[in-house]
């Protein structure tokens, strides 16, 4: 009987440990990614954001698949063209689910970008899948799919704001 309940209090400190890692892992993630991901967009940072991003990225939108990088320049165009004209960004995003390991993350959310150029301001709505890995020691974004429309329906306010307990950037 002793055997047992050694046994279970072992199974249960290693998953209570387990569990303890992965939020650390997770925070290491919001701390070097995320928050650097949302600070670099809202300063209008396309070097900064282009960092975030492994050497070689696959990223998917609705416009097709980029395995060349060219978003990376198409940042720098579209950040310059904000900054030409006196923007102002204003990224939040949410996450509705992570999955994560020592050395992997993918992560599913959805993002609102609002642009206030002159008096104007425009909203956008998005889903975003993300893959993360650790490449010497730093978690970089291998994989970037982003869409506005899922099912046939334009992602809205109604989506972004059904958030909930999940936590907003």
């Amino acid at each position: 009987m002793r055997t047992i309940i050694f046994l279970l209090i072992m199974c249960i400190s290693g998953l209570s440990s387990a569990q303890i890692n992965m939020e650390r892992i997770q925070k290491d993630i919001n701390q070097s990614v995320w928050k650097e991901f949302k600070s670099a967009f809202e300063r209008i940072d396309a070097i900064a954001l282009n960092n975030l991003y492994a050497d070689q990225t696959l990223r998917v939108t609705p416009n097709g698949i980029d395995t060349e990088n060219s978003f990376k320049t198409a940042n720098v165009e579209r950040f310059q063209m904000l900054k030409e004209k006196a923007a102002i960004v204003k990224l939040d995003f949410w996450f509705e689910s992570r999955h994560t390991n020592l050395n992997t993350s993918y992560e599913v959310g959805y993002y609102k970008i609002a642009t206030k150029i002159d008096d104007e301001t425009s909203i956008h709505y998005g889903q975003f899948h993300i893959v993360l890995k650790k490449i010497s020691n730093t978690w970089k974004i291998v994989q970037d799919w982003d869409t506005t429309i899922i099912n046939g329906q334009k992602v809205g306010k109604k989506e972004f704001e059904r958030m909930g307990e999940n936590q907003l950037y």
